[in-house]
């Protein structure tokens, strides 16, 4: 059984004890639980539910496991014969969560 979930804009496939790396939810501590209700499909064995757009009553049960960076991710611009160089970088920062059940 797995369910496609929406968190922060970006789609995710969500299992039971999967550990999903989604963007950064400062709001919430380690250890806390959240619902997902924004659940846009659900599959059940053979079952198949398609929300329109979300599936009516379906939620996505998980615990924060930490926050934490990425790796640095460099970003480099030039343009040749001009003398024009930047170079900038940034880590990205995200949360693990641990999904613990799907609810229908």
């Amino acid at each position: 059984m797995y369910a496609i979930v929406e968190i922060k804009g970006f789609q995710f496939r969500a299992e039971a004890n999967a550990i999903l790396r989604v963007p950064l939810l400062n709001t919430v501590e380690p250890g806390q639980t959240l619902e997902f209700d924004n659940v846009l499909l659900v599959r059940k064995d053979d079952e198949v539910l398609v929300g329109n757009p979300v599936v009516e009553g379906a939620k996505v049960v998980a615990e924060v496991l930490d926050h934490a960076k990425g790796k640095k991710v460099i970003i480099f611009h030039k343009k040749r014969r001009k003398g024009y160089r930047v170079k900038k970088g940034f880590r990205e920062q995200f949360t693990n969560i641990k999904v613990s059940e799907i609810r229908i």
